[in-house]
């Protein structure tokens, strides 16, 4: 495998992801923030250890994310029913709203980048969505002890 080519497709994720997140900047929330947000949204109440699990971040920044979209209302802590000493988190009326807000902007702004392309990449784009899903399952599977 060419080291360089698998280097472009790296830094091209990376840029895309960069264009995605300023797209959530109008909700004055970070990309972690918009993640977290996101993640509950999609996956409904979580507990914290797996919510830092899948967000690939330290526990004490999940505590600062979380603390502030709850200070905005958007998410709330719940005692976990399992255990006591633990919390989960699930989104509130509001943070529905903000997600899917987001969701809507992200998808409407690559759906806008895909109608001014050539036709042939945009095809090209949207055939590859297995090989990047697989690429994204294999990454969090090796990341994951």
């Amino acid at each position: 495998m060419d080291v360089e080519d698998v280097s472009r497709l790296r830094a091209v994720i990376f840029r895309l992801a960069r264009q995605l997140n300023a797209t959530a900047t109008a909700e004055g929330l970070t990309p972690t923030q918009t993640s977290v947000l996101g993640l509950v949204a999609f996956r409904g109440p979580l507990a914290l250890a797996e919510l830092t699990e899948l967000e690939g971040v330290n526990p004490t920044m999940l505590s600062r994310v979380v603390r502030k979209l709850d200070e905005d209302g958007l998410i709330r802590r719940l005692p976990d029913p399992t255990d006591l000493r633990a919390a989960r988190v699930e989104i509130t009326p509001a943070g529905a709203l903000v997600s899917d807000r987001i969701r809507r902007l992200r998808t409407q702004a690559v759906s806008d980048c895909l109608e001014r392309m050539p036709d042939r990449h945009s095809k090209e784009l949207l055939a590859a969505l297995p090989a990047l899903e697989a690429l994204e399952e294999k990454l969090k599977s090796a990341r994951t002890p």
